[in-house]
């Protein structure tokens, strides 16, 4: 009794089998400390040796589990020292997952700033063998390519999923999601060779359009879509279906204004996800729609630039000027992520702000 009224009253939190809220992180720095102490004696008799601060950090990460669950071990017992071990390793792969997008975004964001400037987005790369020019015609082919390919993509995946879901029976249906699970997997340089051969057939070998980069972009979002789509239709309960046929509403009339309403929200954030994924796809605009150094806003008339193909070629083909190269590509990476990135918060603004409202 006096020992958990000690407890209680925080006066000796140890005696009561309980280890503090701030003892991990104190453990945490403990470890640290230790590992960049321990490196540091190593280094200390080599001359011109630097302190290796990423290794240091990831020796005490390694002991700080084995630290914590000895502590634990010692003053709260078995149980609660597994419970510290798991959360310890938790945490760790979580932080060991985000260090590579950590260290990913500060290399982009650090080399892509050079270049993020107001030419880099109103010039093209016509006639400049140096420094200077910009990507706004890769940019602009960008633009073009992914709004086609959405345009196509978006009616057609949305009706096949409406059929698989709410009309498909049988071999038919098994066909088609057997043939969209396969294209789901499909190498993206196979879309491009697919495009590129129909308006090979069509027009000649050699020819490479802007619109048939984007039939090569439809190919790849065509499934995603699909497949999105087709999830967010099945979590529609059956009840406001069956409901809406107890009213004498046909079934299309019910798809048309109770089930795609419904599920709006979800079907809009997995059409926006499917272009994050599709607009930054090097290969099958490389093969499809070929690389040009100017402006382009004709997707039936000759080649069409990418930003994904402009950093490509900035990077493997740099002139005398490497750097000037380097620092263009970095910066077409860095707009590459921006975009994605905006279109991820606009697809979580609209699963938040358009999903149907639970409750009264």
């Amino acid at each position: 009794m006096a020992a958990s009224t000690s407890a209680a009253s925080g006066t000796n939190i140890y005696a009561a089998g309980l280890l503090g809220k701030r003892t991990p992180w104190f453990v945490l720095a403990g470890c640290l400390a230790a590992s960049f102490v321990l490196f540091w004696l190593l280094q200390a008799g080599t001359p011109g040796a630097t302190l290796n601060v990423a290794g240091a950090i990831i020796v005490g990460a390694i002991f700080y589990p084995l630290a914590i669950y000895t502590i634990s071990l010692l003053v709260e017992g078995a149980r609660k020292a597994k419970d510290r071990l798991v959360t310890a390793l938790v945490y760790g792969a979580f932080l060991l997952a985000l260090a590579p997008l950590i260290t990913l975004l500060s290399t982009v964001v650090a080399n892509g700033l050079a270049r993020f400037d107001l030419e880099f987005f109103t010039y093209s790369m016509r006639s400049i063998v140096g420094a200077g020019g910009g990507f706004v015609h890769a940019m602009v082919g960008t633009l073009l390519m992914t709004l086609t390919a959405t345009v196509i993509s978006v009616p057609i995946g949305l009706m096949t999923s409406v059929y698989l879901v709410e009309y498909g029976r049988g071999p038919l249906a098994r066909a088609i999601t057997f043939f969209v699970d396969v294209m789901t997997g499909i190498p993206s340089i196979v879309a491009g060779l697919f495009a590129y051969s129909i308006f090979a057939l069509l027009f000649g070998p050699g020819t490479k359009l802007g619109i048939a980069g984007a039939i090569s972009l439809t190919v790849l979002m065509i499934p995603v879509v699909v497949r999105s789509s087709e999830d967010m239709l099945k979590l529609v309960p059956n009840e406001l279906r069956e409901a809406s046929y107890a009213l004498g509403v046909p079934k299309w009339l019910t798809i048309l204004k109770v089930v795609l309403p419904t599920s709006i929200a979800g079907i809009m954030t997995g059409v926006i996800l499917a272009i994050a994924r599709i607009i930054g796809e090097t290969a099958p605009l490389l093969v499809a729609a070929g690389f040009t150094n100017n402006l382009n806003y004709d997707m039936l008339n000759g080649r069409m630039q990418s930003l994904p193909v402009a950093v490509y070629y900035q990077y493997v083909s740099p002139g005398v000027d490497v750097q000037a190269y380097l620092d263009r590509a970095w910066a077409g990476a860095l707009t590459l992520i921006l975009i994605v990135m905006l279109l991820n918060i606009i697809a979580r603004l609209i699963a938040r702000y358009f999903a149907p409202k639970s409750g009264r």
